[in-house]
């Protein structure tokens, strides 16, 4: 807009300069730069007014996308606002459920209290249990005992009866009412039999079935101990086996260095054989080999016998059946490694 203002006052001054050249007396040549000057002014102003029209266009449409940006923004507010509304919801519901959980463990461990109590009662009523079988067995014996001197009495009573038949009738009485007592005990002592041998048999069983899955265990582990100990005896015969083919081959390697080619092929040519099994025949009769073989396989068995009285002794023998097993797993360690070490020197 000032720079519309400053060309309209230029082109206004223009237009008096031009005013006042005409009413002087002026060569024809300022004049007509004058009115091309006037064109260039008022050329220059309808493109200020363009670019003003322009300008206002633009402004208008940053003031609508201005607006449009403060909903924007308003509408933003409020989703934050609801946003932080959800958040100490959430919060809210978070701290709901902690005490809930708190609430929960406490009452597990409540629970888990009653179930330490219910365990013990149940173990203190099985000890009450045995204890009254044991106590009516004690009365159980005590009734037989009175059993045997009921009938001891009786026939005491029987014997006096024959003596005495004077006193038969009273003699009679007293038998009546010893025979009513008898039968008397006898049914309370068959009762009271007959509730414990129940009592016994369904204990025995249970006894009987306990004692069955025990040695089925125990059998299973003397297999297990057997299979591991038989396991670990091949092993370490097979290393040795390794280890003693080792050495020979070793041994071959050196011999063949020692004597000469020729030397080996003639004697082979001579008894008819190959140079290997010439060798193989060098070797035969090494008595200290066959002696060392001979000891390891008395031990191997004394380790086996031993380990047999072990499964077969009575309790406890854990650690003694380790430190046997411990002692062959060492056997078998040194004995690869020695073989690791000829295999190294012989390659």
């Amino acid at each position: 807009q000032q720079e519309k203002e400053d060309l309209q006052g230029k082109l206004k001054l223009r237009e008096h300069l031009s005013q006042t050249a005409s009413k002087s007396e002026a060569t024809p040549a300022p004049s007509k730069n004058i009115d091309s000057e006037m064109k260039q002014l008022q050329c220059k102003l309808k493109n200020s007014n363009t670019e003003f029209t322009k300008q206002s266009t633009t402004i208008k449409s940053l003031k609508k996308q201005v607006q449009e940006k403060e909903e924007w923004i308003r509408e933003l507010q409020a989703k934050i606002s609801q946003l932080e509304r959800d958040l100490a919801m959430k919060r809210h519901l978070i701290e709901d459920l902690r005490s809930r959980l708190k609430a929960k463990k406490e009452n597990q461990k409540t629970s888990n209290e009653t179930l330490e109590n219910l365990e013990r009662k149940v173990k203190a009523l099985a000890e009450d249990k045995k204890a009254s079988i044991d106590s009516m067995k004690q009365r159980l014996n005590v009734a037989m005992k009175e059993k045997s001197q009921y009938e001891q009495m009786y026939h005491k009573a029987k014997d006096d009866l024959e003596e005495k038949g004077l006193k038969l009738t009273k003699l009679e009485r007293k038998m009546i009412e010893a025979e009513c007592a008898m039968t008397e005990l006898e049914t309370a002592a068959s009762q009271q039999l007959h509730g414990l041998a129940k009592q016994s048999t369904q204990a025995l069983e249970t006894l009987q079935k306990e004692l069955l899955l025990t040695r089925v265990k125990v059998e299973e582990f003397k297999t297990f101990v057997k299979t591991l100990t038989g396991e670990l005896h091949h092993s370490v015969q097979r290393l040795r086996t390794k280890i003693k083919l080792a050495k020979k081959k070793g041994e071959m390697k050196a011999c063949k260095k020692g004597l000469s080619q020729e030397s080996l092929q003639l004697a082979a040519s001579i008894l008819n054989v190959s140079t290997t099994d010439l060798y193989e025949i060098l070797q035969e009769g090494d008595d200290e080999e066959t002696a060392k073989t001979k000891m390891e396989f008395e031990k191997d068995k004394e380790w086996l016998q031993h380990i047999q009285k072990l499964l077969e002794a009575q309790f406890p023998f854990a650690s003694y059946l380790m430190d046997a097993v411990l002692e062959k797993l060492n056997e078998k360690k040194k004995l690869i490694e020695e073989y690791t070490s000829l295999m190294k020197h012989t390659v």
